[in-house]
């Protein structure tokens, strides 16, 4: 029994401090403290700054060949692709409207990985939790966002697209950041000391304020729309998806930190940027936004269920 209670502990010393942070964030801009100005603004600085840094720092000073888990990352890419299919076939069978199964698919298969999923693994294993998600983030991240733009290009009937967003890939920060720290990282480059200390304190900004401007972001009030569709996703992004992949990653012998940063991955909730797709390509953005407060609040409960049921089993 008490290692029961270990595990449990574990799994909330994971997500208890993101809930914390998230309802924190919900507060203040109930309280009129933030308005919708401070979470624009806090999101593109985030976005554009203070997250590039963090992952060039953790990465650049880190020796890549010894400490990257490559055969994760590459099962990642392989898995979320398989999960992406099977998604696609269950879509014409369970979602009635043809324009809306591209955005339940995306919610279902497209995490969270730059903001909810690096605070989990940060929170579940430090630095080491940080370097190996961050180089899975980078690659599945192109995988989505190549994914979001054919399934949500078939149900709106779109041509074209997706030229643009391998430009908009090439020019993201996250993905620069990543190819310019492994590129330090290969050649053994040192930075300098002033640099080194004025990017950490920007580093150390990145997880509290993406996390406050989340819980701002959540509007519970949207839920009375579209709720059958956005639960039929959430189920998936919150039990199938993660089920599938933890399930293989099992198998294919991942264990410890490698397993704990998937499972931390794949069971973070909907991306924020699937909302901001959805309503650029003209498809159902209540439904969007209705899958990410869904996701993010159930996967509070979700994720330390998961890394509870692999404590007790001893995977981790």
């Amino acid at each position: 029994m008490p290692a029961f209670f270990q595990s449990l502990a574990f799994s909330f010393s994971i997500t208890g401090p993101i809930f914390v942070v998230l309802a924190l964030g919900a507060y203040l801009r109930r309280s009129h403290v933030i308005n919708d100005n401070f979470v624009e603004i806090g999101s593109k600085l985030v976005f554009n700054v203070t997250l590039p840094a963090l992952l060039f720092l953790s990465i650049s000073q880190t020796n890549i060949a010894q400490s990257a888990n490559f055969s994760l990352v590459a099962f990642g890419l392989i898995a979320t692709l398989l999960v992406y299919l099977i998604l696609e076939l269950l879509a014409q069978y369970f979602v009635a409207k043809r324009e809306d199964r591209g955005v339940v698919i995306q919610g279902a298969f497209r995490s969270n990985l730059a903001i909810v999923g690096l605070a989990y693994c940060v929170n579940a294993y430090g630095d080491e939790g940080l370097i190996t998600a961050s180089l899975y983030m980078g690659f599945v991240t192109i995988l989505y966002n190549v994914l979001s733009v054919i399934t949500l290009s078939r149900s709106l009937n779109r041509d074209g697209g997706l030229s643009a967003t391998l430009k908009g890939i090439a020019a993201n920060p996250l993905i620069i950041s990543i190819v310019a720290a492994m590129v330090f990282s290969a050649m053994a480059l040192p930075l300098p000391a002033l640099l080194l200390r004025s990017g950490e304190y920007f580093a150390q900004l990145t997880l509290p304020l993406a996390l406050l401007c989340t819980g701002a972001s959540l509007d519970f009030r949207a839920l009375r729309a579209d709720f059958g569709g956005a639960l039929l996703s959430t189920v998936c992004k919150l039990v199938l998806v993660p089920l599938l992949l933890i399930a293989g990653g099992v198998a294919f012998g991942f264990r410890g930190v490698e397993l704990g940063v998937l499972a931390l991955m794949s069971s973070a909730p909907a991306a924020a940027a699937s909302y901001v797709m959805v309503r650029a390509m003209g498809g159902n953005s209540a439904l969007a936004a209705n899958i990410i407060v869904l996701t993010t609040v159930g996967s509070l409960i979700t994720t330390s269920a998961w890394m509870l049921a692999l404590r007790s089993l001893g995977l981790l």
